[in-house]
């Protein structure tokens, strides 16, 4: 008999490959007889190495060696050679729409993804939107497996034990947590200007949680070069504050550490997902996009979501357009304080 063999395809940004993590490990540990394997970037690694027993990675290129057409095909004779029997096609874009036709035509059991476009439209409208909560991604991506004759009960905690990753694998500068800390991160930035709080808001945020925790430590994230530069100025400027993705360099690093802070405030970006996947809970700062779009943090606290009440939002599922009043005051408008109280609230739990 062939064994059950099942091909996870999902490309993109980290913050989205991070959201299929709950779901594939629901189904490898309700499944522990289907073989899976995870198709993806080569950052997306980590999250999967360790995930459960039969859960394998296999990491493609595609923009550059598995490049247009013909890359494509040498990855579909790849992945040939892996004897699937089933493909789950997580992503629906063009260069998966392209390997799930090949798998079709090769009469191999294939679903896809339903995005809800329509209902995505008619929730980011203008004229005639229609605000509800639209179904999880989470959910959307457990559909697939149930199509494939998988159903799963998602049922995720975390990618490590109760205690969290192991401090000993991180640099010195970050140390042992002392009992009378809070650990607090700030995740500032994300890919799209009208996802991101003003800069000069987030450092009240910032102010405002050292004086009233003046032994607290605040661990930074973001990258790029904009970005350090900020994260580097706050690090100067405030001494419980260390820019953690430029002293730990890794994913898997940034995951252990998450995975012992109290809090993480964070905009509508990967790193909410992080977060999520080791079951830190998360201050969320949404601006022009919405909760209601499906793309909320696993097992994240809506209570904990700060944003402002505005016609116009959401005004994209993405974060990609333009704001329509060009003053994004989806983020304007939020003050310091309703972040402060949320992290507050969330300290008071601790």
């Amino acid at each position: 008999m062939k064994t059950e063999h099942i091909l996870i395809i999902r490309f993109s940004a980290l913050g989205d490959v991070a959201m299929i993590v709950p779901v594939v490990y629901s189904l490898a540990h309700q499944y522990p007889h289907l073989r899976i394997t995870v198709l993806s970037r080569p950052f997306a690694r980590p999250l999967f190495d360790n995930l459960a027993p039969n859960v394998g990675f296999m990491e493609a290129d595609v923009k550059s060696e598995y490049r247009g057409v013909k890359g494509l095909n040498a990855l579909y004779r790849r992945l040939m050679a892996k004897n699937f029997t089933a493909i789950a096609d997580l992503h629906d874009i063009i260069r998966s729409k392209y390997l799930r036709l090949r798998f079709n035509l090769g009469r191999h059991k294939v679903a896809h993804v339903n995005k809800h476009h329509g209902e995505k439209r008619r929730l980011t409208a203008q004229n005639g939107k229609q605000l509800h909560q639209l179904p999880t991604v989470f959910q959307n991506y457990a559909d697939v497996f149930a199509e494939l004759g998988y159903p799963v009960d998602l049922q995720f905690t975390s990618i490590f034990s109760r205690e969290g990753g192991s401090l000993f694998l991180l640099p010195q500068e970050i140390g042992e947590r002392k009992s009378f800390q809070q650990w607090i991160g700030i995740a500032p930035f994300a890919a799209h200007p009208n996802k991101v709080y003003p800069v000069e808001k987030m450092e009240e945020v910032i102010r405002s949680i050292i004086k009233l925790h003046p032994s607290c430590r605040i661990f930074l994230f973001g990258g790029g070069g904009k970005e350090k530069e900020t994260l580097d100025g706050w690090q100067q400027k405030y001494e419980p504050c260390v820019n953690a993705s430029a002293l730990l360099r890794s994913l898997e690093k940034e995951l252990i550490l998450i995975s012992h802070l109290d809090v993480l405030v964070s905009m509508d970006s990967a790193n909410m997902h992080l977060a999520s996947l080791v079951n830190t809970p998360v201050v969320s700062v949404w601006g022009a996009t919405h909760p209601y779009a499906g793309f909320l943090g696993w097992n994240q606290d809506p209570a904990n979501i700060v944003q402002a009440d505005l016609s116009c939002r959401p005004c994209s599922v993405y974060g990609r357009k333009a704001c329509v009043r060009g003053d994004l005051a989806c983020m304007g408008q939020i003050q310091p304080i309703y972040i402060i109280n949320k992290v507050e609230e969330i300290l008071s739990k601790r």
